[in-house]
């Protein structure tokens, strides 16, 4: 068995190196003890180009640089980052054993930290608009940014009106957009006629330009111009590993968990955006400092029992 660094096991695997993870990593640092990290460096929190909700950066702070500074207070403790990815876990009789395309690695405890992926639609230079912020993912993060712009909602019927809805409290104008006619029902045309939402059918391409976007329209009419497209297209829940190891889930594939973020597997928890919650930074966090702090007590409680057997001898 191919260990990553040195013979002996930790006391927690972390499976995730966005905010959450790298909290609950702090915290179980700070507990004196041993953590491993596992990152495959494609987390959610690198697309923020910059936000103003995260508790303590009243200036905004972008989701890069955030990292980076977690990443520096996890290394202050001298935790291991692995950049690798694993690809299955298992639970035995008294610890969790991780594969990765680098070896295998047991953990007593573990927290998966793993996030969602976001879709989003196919536009040219999707990446440098979402820099922009002409292309946006989360209204309870930006939306307060965007109040009096012309906002666009793209992705399927239920989730455009939902967020629509949700937008219409910052902006006089609000739209969803639609490729067909008969992709949004009746009752969704009259919902979002009643709370002043415009629907745009026969979209046929979305264009960035300098300070928003050019909405191109199928059947040749001039286009239209917005400000800001949010994308309400749900996400991919990288929920994978739990689902394998038995952990419960729910439709969504979103791992549930209880008061203390564990899930239905004993010593597996689960923190962050792939647990089901509300997808924010500071959840994630708070959803850290709760598992650490079982895991702890569980740690501390295990070695007390170790120590009456002993006694008991």
């Amino acid at each position: 068995m191919q260990n990553f660094i040195g013979d002996q096991a930790r006391d927690v695997a972390v499976v995730g190196a966005g905010p959450a993870g790298l909290a609950a990593a702090v915290y179980l640092a700070r507990f004196l003890r041993s953590v491993i990290i596992f990152d495959t460096g494609d987390g959610r929190a690198k697309l923020i180009p910059k936000t103003y909700n995260c508790p303590g950066f009243p200036d905004g702070i972008s989701g890069e640089d955030l990292l980076v500074r977690l990443r520096e207070q996890v290394k202050a403790y001298a935790t291991d980052i692995v950049q690798d990815k694993v690809e299955r876990l298992e639970r035995t009789e008294e610890a969790f054993t991780l594969t990765t395309a680098g070896g295998v690695m047991r953990a007593s405890y573990v927290v998966l930290a793993t996030g969602v992926v976001d879709k989003a639609p196919t536009i040219v230079g999707l990446r440098e608009a979402i820099a922009a912020r002409t292309v946006r993912l989360c209204p309870v993060c930006d939306a307060y940014e965007a109040a009096g712009h012309r906002i666009a909602v793209a992705g399927p019927e239920r989730l455009a009106l939902k967020e629509a809805l949700f937008l219409r409290h910052y902006s006089p104008f609000v739209c969803i957009l639609s490729n067909r006619p008969a992709d949004i029902s009746q009752t969704t045309r009259l919902v979002a006629g009643a709370a002043g939402i415009e629907i745009w059918d026969i979209v046929d391409d979305l264009v960035p330009r300098g300070s928003g976007l050019d909405v191109v329209m199928a059947d040749g009419s001039p286009s239209r111009q917005i400000d800001v497209l949010y994308a309400s297209m749900g996400c991919d829940v990288r929920s994978e590993l739990a689902a394998g190891a038995g952990a419960h889930c729910d439709e969504d594939g979103y791992i549930l968990v209880g008061p203390h973020s564990e899930t239905s597997v004993q010593g597996l928890y689960a923190i962050g955006d792939v647990a089901k919650a509300l997808n924010q930074i500071a959840v994630g966090f708070g959803h850290a400092a709760l598992a650490a702090t079982h895991i702890h007590n569980a740690l501390s409680a295990r070695r007390d029992r170790a120590t009456l057997r002993a006694e008991a001898g």
